[in-house]
């Protein structure tokens, strides 16, 4: 008898059946003496589209919402049911004894498994095999410490839980806004909300009216100092008062009222977690969020360097402790070899109150280092970059205490108060690990030096100063910035924030989202045209604007999430049940539903570069695609007419040859003389034949290019009234012309096939045979 192990993804199937020792390579799966081996897509089973509940829901329409199915269907995914059903087989072979889970440890890794398990209608026991890294002494670890499935059974009803919310609340708020404002329009509780986050933004940044300030520096010989009207603020608002104090200050007198000089220590930054590794990356790197995950995995999955990557957590447990040493071995071939072997010979810091906690660590402790040796060889720039952020964060977090030593002095001249800083690193601590690479620290200190002169250690409080000079600026206060990704992860993360209720800013303490599906909510408002990139900014658009304005105001706060993360964390933890919680969904989305449907407002969105649709004369968004290339999107549905801008490379008209004239030949024949005995002969001699030549090669014409418009999807009113005109007899259903890359996850393809391509090879080789034959 055999085990079945279902992994999420491929790449871990095949490095799970290669720690089990399974070599029998089958379509889909991989088998040995004690265990197959079996993965999943990513997803195989997803919730079923409205139109298998009800044959009316297949076209959008108002009159059928709100659709509050009593209980969700899951189907197989098109795309995967080849792979669904080598894994049904498997489950249903007799030699099966058990089903090990091997799906990624979390919420959604235990959704993917049980979804396939339930409509392969496995029944037999099941184990889970739950681990925080790729490495094959974790795996073996994992797979000799196998728990019971039943374990996870609350995680799981969690999961589907959410699943079922999100299928509920955006299924039916994207059709009640699609259809009642004939546009395109889709709503969620985490990207509505996100997406309002950005437009509230967007809205402080068109209000703000900035104001002028000035600052006053006074050069006092041997150090500068600025200027405080007030105790924190080196702000002066009126300029008269700016202007009076520089004329009467200067060569004045005045003394130390204070010199203070403090030691303080700055603790080590704490290890990453997913998100506070996307905001780092997105800020040194360039990376997008997205980015970051998906070289994340690849350092997880292929090379097996970090440990779990959709973690929440930026603590490690008691048992992590031991093995410490391992991973400091880990890196002997890489730059940070002297300080690891230093610390593995003479000890590190291990911060059991602030680093090592069991309690703050749910499914997966804080993204480290493995104990698999590191070649970096195999690493690509993008991989070696984000390697290198991570090792450097795991050895600050085990070295010392940053210590500085600050000296602040406050100087006073006729009533009016100066103050600088000066600070000097007595011992660099953390702050020493990216020296050893040439890098700066991803983590700003509390302590960074000031630029004020040592002169300052030499003065006492009640020394004499005089101000030899004063410089005078005027600056201006600076509008709020756009959110990069970096900033917009932190506002998700924290969104509390954005709440006043006390209860809920506790609720939303996860924040929007969880650390996995933040980067997918970004890339979903890029997809969809809410939002653009501008350079490291994210800018919504027209489009994206208009949605906040329309969606409920249930919909734009994170309210709503803080809300169902409370109760979806009471559901794992087997405090509440899910079947209530999703009586109380249904209700919420019936209510948003009327409140859309109720609305008078209108779907007006301002493109500033817009062209007019040439069906239904309504403005049409503009988009440039990953070519270049500018699309024009109409946004009214009952329209949908999209065209773009297309340049073509065609010849230059080939300027006309002037026509030489034709010479002829004419002979005069000189007249005689009668009465003359002489007579003349005229001998005739044929024209020289002209010799033979090719005629000269034709010049090879020069091109030029002209932008012309394609129509990438034609007007749904064009078809409608092409349709009118025919004769009844004639008239057939509408067929979808091919979808427009921006409005379908596939883009149509062009030209011919693979296969096209390889039969019209054949053929011209053959034609070739055949030639050489004759």
């Amino acid at each position: 008898m055999k085990k079945l192990v279902l992994a999420e993804k491929p790449s871990v199937g095949r490095e799970l059946a290669r720690v089990l020792n399974c070599y029998k390579r089958e379509t889909g799966y991989i088998e040995g003496e004690h265990y197959i081996v079996t993965w999943a897509l990513g997803h195989l089973v997803e919730l079923a589209q409205p139109a298998a509940y009800s044959e009316r829901y297949k076209r959008w329409s108002l009159r059928d919402l709100p659709m509050l199915p009593p209980v969700l269907q899951q189907e197989v995914i098109e795309q995967s049911k080849d792979q669904f059903a080598v894994v049904k087989s498997l489950i249903k072979r007799p030699d099966i004894e058990s089903l090990v889970i091997a799906t990624d440890a979390g919420r959604e890794g235990e959704l993917v498994a049980r979804w396939i398990m339930k409509l392969a209608d496995y029944q037999g026991p099941a184990h889970r095999l739950w681990i925080s890294s790729q490495t094959e002494g974790a795996i073996k670890e994992g797979f000799a410490n196998l728990k019971e499935a039943s374990l996870y059974d609350n995680l799981y009803k969690a999961a589907e839980s959410r699943a079922a919310a999100d299928w509920y609340v955006g299924m039916n708020v994207t059709r009640a806004l699609t259809c009642h404002y004939d546009a395109k329009l889709s709503a969620g509780r985490v990207q509505t909300p996100t997406l309002a986050l950005m437009t509230r933004r967007e809205d402080e940044i068109e209000a703000f009216s900035g104001q002028f300030y000035w600052t006053l520096k006074a050069d006092f010989i041997h150090f500068s100092a600025s200027y405080y009207p007030t105790e924190d603020t080196i702000r002066i608002t009126e300029e008269a008062t700016a202007k009076a104090l520089e004329a009467s200050l200067v060569g004045k007198q005045g003394r130390v009222v204070s010199l203070e000089t403090v030691q303080r220590n700055e603790q080590p930054p704490l290890a990453y977690d997913l998100t506070e590794l996307q905001r780092d990356a997105n800020n040194l790197l360039d990376f997008s969020a997205k980015q970051t995950l998906d070289v994340l995995q690849a350092l997880y999955e292929q090379h097996k360097i970090v440990t779990y990557p959709r973690t929440d957590s930026r603590y490690i447990t008691t048992d992590i402790v031991a093995t410490l040493p391992d991973r400091l071995r880990s890196l002997a071939d890489t730059p940070f070899a002297p300080l690891c072997s230093g610390f593995v010979k003479d000890g590190f810091r291990v911060d059991e109150e602030r680093f090592v906690q069991d309690l703050q660590v749910t499914d997966h402790h804080a993204i480290i280092p493995t104990e698999q040796r590191v070649n970096l060889s195999r690493l690509n720039a993008q991989e070696k970059a984000l390697w290198e952020l991570i090792v450097l964060r795991f050895l600050e977090v085990l070295s010392p205490d940053y210590i500085y030593q600050t000296t602040t002095l406050i100087a006073e001249v006729e009533e009016s108060r100066f103050k600088t800083r000066l600070t000097i690193p007595v011992q660099q601590g953390w702050r020493s690990v990216a020296t050893l690479i040439g890098k700066r620290s991803a983590q700003a200190s509390l302590g960074e030096e000031d630029e004020a002169s040592p002169a300052l250690l030499s003065l006492k409080q009640g020394d004499g100063l005089t101000i030899s000079s004063l410089k005078l600026r005027k600056l201006a206060t600076t509008a709020p910035s756009r959110y990069t990704e970096a900033t917009l992860l932190s506002a998700m993360e924290h969104a509390g924030r954005f709440v006043d209720d006390a209860k809920l800013k506790k609720r939303l303490s996860n924040g929007l989202g969880t650390p996995a599906t933040r980067a997918d909510i970004i890339e979903k408002l890029i997809q969809n045209h809410y939002i653009e990139r501008a350079g490291k900014e994210l800018v919504p658009t027209p489009k994206g604007r208009e949605l906040v304005r329309l969606a409920p105001e249930e919909l734009r706060s994170p309210e709503l999430t803080g809300r169902w993360e409370e109760r979806l964390g009471n559901i794992a933890e087997g405090k509440e049940n899910g079947d209530l919680f999703i009586q109380d969904i249904k209700r919420n989305a019936s209510a948003l539903v009327t409140q859309v449907t109720g609305s008078s407002d209108v779907f007006s969105p301002h493109f500033p570069d817009a062209k007019q649709c040439p069906y239904c004369k309504t403005p049409m968004m503009k988009v440039v695609d990953e070519i270049g290339q500018n699309h024009y999107l109409c946004q009214k549905l009952s329209c949908s007419y999209e065209e773009m801008e297309v340049k073509k490379r065609v010849p230059k008209p080939q300027a006309a040859k002037p026509v030489e004239p034709e010479k002829k030949m004419v002979v005069k024949v000189k007249a005689v003389e009668t009465d003359s005995v002489k007579k003349r002969v005229v001998v005739k001699k044929k024209a020289p034949v002209q010799a033979f030549s090719l005629p000269d090669e034709v010049e090879a014409p020069s091109y030029t290019w002209e932008t012309v418009i394609e129509v990438v999807r034609p007007s749904k009113l064009a078809f409608r009234a092409e349709r009118n005109e025919r004769p009844p007899e004639n008239r057939g259903g509408w067929r979808s012309p091919v979808q427009s890359s921006h409005l379908v996850e596939q883009t149509p393809s062009e030209g011919g096939s693979f296969a096209d391509f390889l039969k019209l090879n054949e053929e011209r080789k053959k034609r070739d045979r055949d030639k050489k034959r004759k």
